[in-house]
């Protein structure tokens, strides 16, 4: 039987939504209409930050990668190296084809890189330095041609980590320019910003509400939500660890989800009275606390199976397992942005550092997408060739008859002309033609 031990309190209000939404609206209207004196006006108004041009020159951007101290340089690279290894692997899966299906008849496909990538890094509450890794690196190990990046200051001035990892990871243009102005110049472009493609990276409410409403004009990498953590655990391990994992990914925002799935009622009790005595001591407790309060769950399950379900059913941007068996839910669970699987890993490592990437679905997205990977900055684009006339003949026919069974005459027209020349059969004008 599953029960709830503890259940979320409040959600965001639709009226809430709808008030983002209209926001955003008027935000993106100003900068397709306006510019660069827009998002000039917009930066100022957000972020109080103004300069003519938002790009950084070759100087500011060697100033931000000079600023490193030598371990924070080697921790950046050490995190580059691993993220870039993996996407390298996950590249290397993704093969182009071609096929004889008949013979004469070549068909495949190509991995084409996306051309033009816009990449947010978000800033504002914390200089969220790993994002520059997960999206431009990323696209850079697809081969995409151009790369540019956006992330807001960071209290008043040009955000040096951010900017530092920006550059190390590849970008093409870096610009210190965040929220929706941001993700709405690259989008529709400037007088000083060509537009891009596809946009990609987390962001705040705000930010992932512009990338819903451009959705169609550029490609997005995911719809994203606040931060989630689902934990499933069972007696062997206890309440401490339990609830520093849950925290470690509470202090995201006072929105973000934070589960507990357990077989163990004693784990359960445990873990809510560490969480107790972690929140008198953690220095982000205000955030974490609240977000427990409003989106802190503990569900009870008595079998494994059960655990599973609810795991597939809460579909967790991170699923943190720590159990006897954690490869049972890597074969057995189909809903997650991403696995964690045993007691020596944890969400922090892939948020940061062991290489796989940290853009993940929310909202239940899981249930139908993966999160952002290598293959997100390629088009698999498919091509036909017919190298004999005996094939364009033989392929004709069959067209050319399922085209009139489906009433399109000028459909059928295209393959009665080859049957015609290549198989010199005559074919009544807009007619099937017979079999051979």
């Amino acid at each position: 039987m599953i029960r709830t031990l503890k259940s979320a309190g409040s959600s965001i209000a639709e009226g809430e939504q709808t008030d983002v939404t209209a926001v955003v609206e008027a935000l993106l209207a100003e900068v397709e209409k306006g510019g660069d004196r827009a998002v000039r006006e917009l930066s100022n108004r957000f972020d109080k930050f103004d300069r003519e041009n938002y790009r950084l020159t070759t100087a500011e951007i060697e100033r931000c990668i000079n600023s490193l101290s030598k371990r924070e340089r080697e921790d950046l690279d050490f995190a580059q190296d691993q993220i870039r290894k993996f996407a390298e692997a996950q590249r290397a899966t993704l093969r182009d084809l071609e096929i004889e299906t008949l013979p004469g008849v070549i068909l495949g496909h190509k991995n084409v890189p996306i051309q033009n990538v816009g990449c947010y890094v978000p800033g504002g509450k914390y200089p969220l330095l790993a994002s520059a890794h997960m999206t431009v690196l990323t696209a850079r190990v697809a081969g995409c041609e151009r790369v540019i990046t956006c992330a807001p200051p960071f209290r008043g001035k040009i955000a040096e980590k951010i900017v530092a990892a920006q550059a190390l990871a590849g970008a093409d243009e870096i610009y210190c320019l965040g929220g929706v102005q941001a993700i709405a110049a690259m989008a529709y472009g400037t007088e000083t910003i060509a537009p891009v493609d596809m946009l990609a990276g987390p962001g705040n409410a705000y930010v992932a509400e512009a990338k819903r409403l451009l959705f169609g004009k550029v490609g997005i990498d995911l719809f994203a939500g606040p931060t989630e953590t689902l934990v499933i655990a069972d007696e062997s391990v206890d309440g401490e660890i339990v609830a520093t994992d849950l925290l470690g990914q509470a202090e995201h925002g006072v929105n973000s989800p934070a589960v507990l799935i357990t077989n163990s009622e004693k784990l359960a009790r445990d873990t809510l009275a560490e969480i107790e005595r972690l929140l008198k001591v953690m220095p982000t407790a205000a955030i974490a606390a609240k977000a427990w309060e409003d989106c802190g769950e503990i569900i009870l399950c008595d079998t494994v199976e059960e655990m599973v379900a609810e795991g597939d059913r809460v579909a967790s941007e991170h699923v943190q397992v720590m159990t006897r068996d954690p490869d049972y839910f890597l074969d057995n669970m189909n809903n997650y942005g991403a696995l964690f699987l045993g007691v020596r890993t944890n969400v922090s490592y892939g948020d940061k550092v062991i290489g796989t990437n940290h853009t993940l679905p929310t909202n239940k997205a899981a249930r139908y997408t993966g999160g952002l990977w290598v293959g997100k900055f390629l088009k698999t684009c498919t091509y036909q060739r017919i190298e004999t006339d005996e094939a364009s003949a033989r392929i004709g026919q069959y067209a050319s008859r399922l085209c009139i069974m489906e009433g399109f005459a000028g459909h059928a027209e295209q393959a009665n002309i080859r049957v015609r020349r290549y198989g010199r059969r005559n074919v009544p004008y807009a007619g099937a033609a017979e079999p051979f």
